[in-house]
This record gives structure tokens, sequence and C-alpha cells, in this order.
């Protein structure tokens, strides 16, 4: 999200070339502000809709439970790939050599892996008692990666990101204790690049979840930032191809999602529980690791909505694309007001000690999960945190020589 972010440092001004590039910040503005808001609907429902079961459990969940967890599934995607073409807009408007742009995304790639080891697992948590490494962790991973991918041309850039997207799920049989037969480091070494680990150590459970493995995660990145040149084609021809290489993952998900031929561990079948059950299935895709069918079911709409979101004017845009100006700012201010709200009111009606700390699958005694209640929680987090998102938005607009505004 931060990484996304460098795209409002680019100077609009320069060449009609730059200026057709530059144009197209509204959009991924707007898209990353739209992603924002439906990631804060994930995060809502773990604070104050925890369920004993997951909610993409089709044998369990109802639909709607599924669906909300569902739409989620767009953000981390959109993330990793607008921050690989943030990178190109960056350099493209900037003029910055490549050497600038390495040591660009090296130093706020480090930064956010700092700041998810410490402010953002803790505000996952409350307490020091573990690390929750996920989306932030992997961002800024990806995005050291990536400067590292640089010194390889363009079109070497492109075919390593289409072989990890495309090639990575034939390494599904390869598992942590595979590795972890060598010694436990290869085995952390293997969930940090590909499988979802969680484990305990010592006898205070300190746990370490691995929620984002990086691959493919720096190989969407990669993608994304070829994506950029894109961006500098005339626009009915930019439009064109965003819309047809849309259309053909969609096409490309459907085709493999209904043969079962490749790309997900988990196949489709027949639900017991009805045809809706069955339907939504096909949805129903491995997210850790994002397998080849999740990011086809992502990226595709993701690719088809940008011309779309280029020609909004209406009302709505605005501050939506507050959101997305600030991405990380908003991401830091989240989770701590969900986490702490739904903290103080399972205190207020369940009493102390009844709240279920993150990552513990205990729930208080009389407690029901709520969807209503969960919508409104993400609404009212949504209405606090837009005048503090547009205030910092400005601020940022108005002192750009502040170098370490761009990191955060």
């Amino acid at each position: 999200m931060s990484a996304a972010s460098i795209v409002g440092t680019a100077d609009s001004a320069g060449s009609s070339s730059e200026v057709r590039v530059a144009s197209r910040i509204g959009s991924i503005d707007l898209m990353r502000g739209i992603v924002m808001i439906i990631m804060a609907i994930d995060h809502a429902r773990d604070f104050w809709d925890p369920t004993p079961y997951d909610p993409a459990d089709l044998s369990k969940a109802s639909a709607a439970l599924f669906l909300t967890r569902w739409i989620t599934h767009f953000c981390a995607p959109t993330f990793m790939f607008l921050a690989g073409t943030s990178a190109w807009l960056y350099a493209r408007n900037t003029g910055a050599t490549r050497g600038q742009l390495q040591r660009f995304l090296i130093s706020r790639g480090l930064w956010l892996v700092l700041l998810e080891m410490t402010v953002v697992s803790f505000c996952w948590r409350f307490d020091f008692n573990g690390l929750v490494l996920q989306v932030i962790w992997a961002l800024g991973w990806c995005m050291a990666l990536l400067a590292v991918l640089l010194f390889l041309p363009r079109r070497a850039i492109a075919a390593f990101g289409l072989l990890l997207v495309f090639g990575h799920n034939t390494l599904d049989g390869l598992h942590f204790q595979d590795f972890a037969a060598y010694g436990a480091g290869w085995g952390w070494l293997w969930a940090g690049l590909h499988e979802f680990h969680i484990a305990q150590f010592g006898a205070s459970g300190y746990t370490v979840a691995l929620g984002y493995p990086l691959v493919p995660w720096v190989g969407v990145m990669a993608l994304g930032y070829c994506f950029g040149e894109l961006l500098e084609l005339p626009p009915e021809q930019r439009d064109l191809w965003m819309r047809r290489l849309g259309l053909a993952a969609i096409a490309l998900f459907l085709l493999l999602r209904l043969s079962n031929l490749y790309g997900e561990s988990q196949l489709w079948h027949e639900n017991p529980r009805g045809a809706l059950y069955t339907a939504l299935g096909v949805l129903n895709v491995t997210k850790y690791p994002p397998s080849l069918l999740y990011l086809l079911m992502t990226l595709g709409p993701m690719l088809l909505l940008l011309p779309w979101l280029e020609r909004q004017r209406g009302a709505w845009v605005r501050p939506v694309s507050v959101f997305g100006r600030v991405p990380f700012f908003f991401y830091l201010l989240h989770l701590p007001l969900l986490h702490l709200s739904a903290w103080i009111a399972a205190k207020m009606v369940y009493g102390v000690g009844a709240y279920p700390s993150f990552l513990t699958p205990s729930l208080p005694a009389g407690y029901e999960p709520s969807l209503l209640r969960l919508y409104v929680a993400w609404a009212l987090a949504i209405l606090i945190l837009y005048p503090l998102c547009r205030w910092y938005a400005g601020y940022k607009s108005r002192h750009k020589d502040y170098w370490w505004l761009s990191y955060v």
C-alpha cells in the first residue's frame, strides 16, 4: 500500500507523453481507494465478527459471510500489482535513474518490513508475544526484490513475473516439514517463500504467523512494473489492451477452474448444500499462497475496471480517492481503531478477559456472529478515518519537500 502511494510523488509536468502517463494517477488513486475501503471490511470481520470456522468454508459459512470474505480477495493483488506500476510511474515522471529507483525501492521496502514487525504486528495482537507477518511484510520484501530485478532487461522482468505467477503451483507438493527435516531454518525459509505457516515457541507460546509467502507476490509486482509501459500507449489503444488482458484472465480462470486442470489446490466439486454453494465454490480459491486461479480471478476484473474508473467524475470519486492517496496512513490507523473499539465493546458486553486476541479461535460464552454488527463497525471506521486521511493527503500535497512524508 505504501509502495503504491509513491505514485503521488510523481511530477505531472513535462512532455506530452509524460502528461499522458501522469493522467493515469487519478484512476490508480481511485482504484487504491476502493480496495482500501474493501480491505477494511475484512479487518472489521476479524475483530468485530470472528467466527469459529473459516468464512470461506462452504460447508459451514452462509453465502453472505462467504461473499463478505471473498470480495476482500481483490485487495492484496491490487496492492501488489499497482505497487509495481507505481515504481514505473515514479521513474518515468521524475526522471529517476535505475540506481535512484533501486535505492528508493530498497529503503521504503525495508522500512515497511520494520513497521510490519513492530507497529503493525502489535496492532493485530495488542501484545508483544508474537509476530503477524502479512501484506506489509510481503510488500516490503517484494519492493526490495524488484529493485534487484531492475538489473534485468524489461522483457526478462516480465518473463520472470509470468514464470512465478503461472508456474508456482507446481511447488504445491512441497511443505514446511519437508525442508525442516534439514534444519528449522530451511523450513522457515520455505514458509517465507511459498507456504502459509504458524508456529508457537517456548512456554509463553510466542507465535509467528507467516501469512504472505513471497512467491508469487514478487511476480505480481514485477508484472505490475512492466504494466507501466502499457500506460504510455495512446488512451484508446491502452484501454483496449487492458480490456483484452482482463477478459483473457477471467476466461482462463473459468477454463482452469471448471476443468480442475491446473492452478488451484482446492478442486471445484458439487456442494451437497445445493446449487448456490456449488456455484460459490467456483470462487473459493486459495489465498495463502495465492494460487494462479486466485490471481487470475482478482487481477482480471481489476484490469477491466481501470479504464472505466479513468472516466469517472461523480461526487463519490474525490472522497474515495482520498484513501487511495494515503493508503499506508489509512492502514496504520484503521487497525488499532477496529481492534481497540472491538476490545472495548467486548469488555462491556462479555466482561474482563472475555475478548479473544487475534489468531485465537476461542470465543466468549453467549457470543453470536453478526454481519450487521460487522458492517456498522466498518462504516463507522471509514467515516472516522476520512477527515484524518483528507487532512494528511492535503498536508503531503503542501509539503512535498518533506522527504520523510514519502515513508507514510
